[in-house]
């Protein structure tokens, strides 16, 4: 079965899960963080490179302050109790965003993480917190215009690869397959340059309840497609990879 390089996750469902349950909402929270430790490591066995999930996007900021204040506390408990996991497995943590609107303590930990498994090099997890494709964007084009003002590049010279360069994902390659949970089918403002060329997946499965069965099936659903990156069919036959697959 042929896999993703590059994994990407909208976790959509938790809410509608707990309340499916009369639960209180961060009870389905918490469930979707077994489901991330499941997923995470699930990809890691799989030999997925790169896992990319969003976490918490710049929209969820409007949510009632307990459940930010709990999305927090979960998340700077997540990071503590999978830390052995991530050395012991070789993987590597990332974030993207504006982490500093984050709380102090939750980034607090988020930084430690980071630093701590700075070397590991079996995959890269990337959490995308505070998250915003279009802020993401802006923040591009305010530093490339910035180095033009500068004198240190020429409005000329920004292309694809200096607009690539300058994204909070600069050092990963693109995502070959975006999954989302839930049925819903949209994009909600996640990575909108580098979906540019992804496959997309949409599973009707709450977060919560994405397991390994799942997960695989979306993996083979996406080693059934013919990626062709703007070619032909023919033209794509006539090499065994696809062009560009895992690059910007």
């Amino acid at each position: 079965m042929r896999i993703p390089r590059h994994l990407a996750i909208i976790m959509d469902g938790n809410g509608r899960w707990a309340e499916q349950r009369q639960l209180p909402r961060i009870a389905g929270h918490h469930r979707g963080v077994e489901t991330v430790q499941t997923v995470v490591k699930e990809c890691r066995a799989i030999g997925i490179s790169c896992l990319t999930l969003y976490a918490f996007s710049s929209e969820n900021w409007g949510r009632p302050e307990e459940e930010v204040n709990a999305l927090m506390g979960l998340l700077a408990e997540y990071l503590r109790s999978e830390l052995k996991t991530m050395m012991d497995r070789g993987i590597r943590l990332k974030v993207i965003g504006e982490t500093s609107r984050l709380p102090v303590e939750a980034r607090k930990v988020l930084d430690e993480t980071v630093a701590r498994t700075r070397d590991n090099h079996d995959m890269v997890l990337t959490l995308a917190l505070s998250y915003g494709a279009r802020n993401e964007l802006v923040r591009a084009a305010r530093y490339l215009a910035g180095e033009a003002l500068a004198g240190r590049m020429a409005p000329g010279d920004i292309n694809d690869r200096t607009v690539a360069a300058a994204l909070d994902t600069a050092d990963l390659p693109d995502p070959d397959l975006l999954i989302r949970t839930s049925g819903e089918m949209r994009i909600s403002n996640f990575l909108l340059w580098q979906l540019a060329y992804t496959e997309l997946y949409f599973s009707e499965v709450l977060w919560p309840d994405f397991d390994e069965r799942e997960l695989r099936r979306a993996l083979k659903e996406y080693s059934r497609r013919q990626r062709r990156f703007g070619l032909t069919g023919e033209q794509v036959r006539t090499d065994d990879c696809c062009p560009g697959e895992g690059h910007h």
